[in-house]
């Protein structure tokens, strides 16, 4: 029993033929109003046991707020040191900094009792009810066929550049044809385009590995779960990127991922290039593409998707895709048509550095919003709205964004087609006016600016922290 009501989640993510046989698994019913408890997965434990969904090797994981307890500024957000002590905990300067950010949180949402949540729940699941009378899940074909024409016409520039010896811009339409390729694979992956799982799958699958060279399986695996659980440093497997990354303070604390199953060390590495993270940020996207790679070899290899059922031999199917993706593209076409490792070195690097943008796009939406964990009393469209940026931009270079502007639209609805985001973006800012949710939403410029603001703000706060524990331990010693 995992204790916390997910109704409005799996309702999200589920489509009707899905939701039909939840009734299967039912085991009982209650006829009073449901109040969170905290899942023994993000770290309770009750009658003495961890219970089920507890990380198996029984690392002990420490929850912001207490279980089963709204949260209380006075009492769980209170300094925890006289600001004229000369020597302070490291550790409580990184927690008071988390502190005050999470105190801003409660200033700009609607408060954490459980009638105001229960409120915006009843009215989100209106709103996903118009959303849904106005047609807006039925997905309009021709749209894709507008896509598949157009990164043919991409690939098609790639070789014809390629075979003048531009090679240069060949690279550059190849990277290109791959980033808007992420975004049909993106809605196969979430089951958007058909709605049907086994055709979805097999069209993104084709796209993004067969293509692309990227594991849709792995993909899913780790976006999923960042849908449910937007932007906690411990459970959300899109900003664990120590030692590169830390968008938290949270994560100078070696905290325990429940996704990876392992620590996230705050360790030397981690505190030599958090604090010039900011200059960082661009040139480490620009290698994003060779770490999918490895992400997604990985995880076929080891087995790590779906075993038994109708999704098991997409492993297989995948492992395939991939295998064919090298041949054809380092094979083929790197290595057999081009003449020198100068070249050859130039072309993937281009082709692959040309991706960085769609990087910069998926990380801009997170990177600069709350991390704050507000307890199990938080509703699920609050979190979403909260943890999320839109980006605005003219209709015309909707293209370019793939849809991916529209991530707080996309994370409330997470199956809604990306092509009707724009028409259902009036109804989703007229929910957050009358809910008093702040809607997050910036242009593109301001946009890359806020998030390499939050993550220079982040790495002097490690500055500040790593000063403060080497003039301890000089006090110390």
């Amino acid at each position: 029993m995992k204790r916390r009501d997910a109704t409005d989640e799996m309702k999200a993510y589920h489509d009707d033929e899905a939701i039909s046989v939840f009734n299967k698994w039912k085991i009982g019913e209650i006829d009073y109003y449901w109040e969170n408890l905290l899942p023994p997965i993000q770290g309770a434990i009750y009658n003495g046991r961890k219970g089920i969904g507890y990380p198996p090797n029984g690392v002990e994981i420490q929850p912001v707020i207490p279980q089963n307890e709204l949260i209380n500024v006075k009492k769980h957000l209170s300094k925890k040191h006289d600001d004229r002590t000369t020597i302070v905990d490291p550790k409580l300067i990184a927690e008071e900094y988390d502190n005050d950010l999470t105190k801003h949180d409660l200033e700009e949402f609607p408060t954490l009792d459980y009638a105001t949540q229960q409120k915006l729940r009843d009215e989100y699941n209106l709103l996903h009810d118009e959303i849904i009378d106005r047609g807006f899940y039925q997905c309009d074909y021709w749209n894709y066929i507008r896509e598949l024409a157009k990164i043919l016409a991409l690939f098609l520039y790639s070789f014809s550049f390629l075979k003048t010896n531009h090679l240069f811009w060949s690279a550059i339409f190849m990277g290109m044809a791959w980033q808007q390729m992420t975004f049909i694979a993106h809605d196969a992956g979430h089951i958007s385009i058909t709605h049907n799982y086994q055709l979805d799958n097999i069209f993104g699958i084709v796209i993004a590995n067969w293509v692309g060279g990227l594991s849709l399986g792995w993909w899913k695996r780790n976006h999923n779960v960042h849908h449910i659980i937007t932007n906690d440093p411990v459970h959300d497997p899109d900003i664990q990127h120590l030692p590169f990354f830390a968008v938290s303070t949270r994560l100078f604390g070696n905290v325990y991922s429940t996704y990876y199953d392992k620590f996230l060390w705050f360790d030397a590495l981690a505190q030599r290039l958090i604090p010039i993270q900011n200059y960082m940020y661009y040139p480490l996207l620009c290698f994003g593409r060779f770490n999918l790679y490895r992400l997604g070899w990985t995880y076929l290899l080891a087995g790590e998707g779906p075993r038994k059922g109708k999704a098991a031999w997409f492993r297989y199917f995948e492992i395939a895709g991939l295998s064919f993706f090298f041949y054809w593209f380092f094979w083929l076409l790197v290595y057999k048509s081009l003449d020198d490792w100068s070249s050859r070195i130039q072309f993937v690097m281009v082709s692959h550095i040309a991706t960085m943008i769609v990087h910069v796009q998926i990380t801009l939406s997170h990177f600069a919003m709350s991390t704050a964990d507000l307890g199990v009393s938080e509703s699920f469209p609050q979190r979403q709205i909260r943890t999320t940026m839109d980006v605005d931009c003219p209709e015309w270079l909707d293209f370019l964004h793939g849809g991916l502007q529209f991530q707080a639209i996309h994370h409330l609805f997470p199956r809604l087609p990306r092509h009707n985001f724009r028409r259902a973006q009036p109804y989703v800012i007229d929910f957050c006016r009358r809910m008093g949710l702040q809607y997050s939403i910036y242009g593109f410029g301001k946009g890359n600016k806020i998030v390499i603001g939050k993550l220079e703000e982040i790495a002097k706060q490690c500055s500040i922290m790593l000063e403060a524990t080497k003039k301890l331990k000089d006090h110390d010693s």
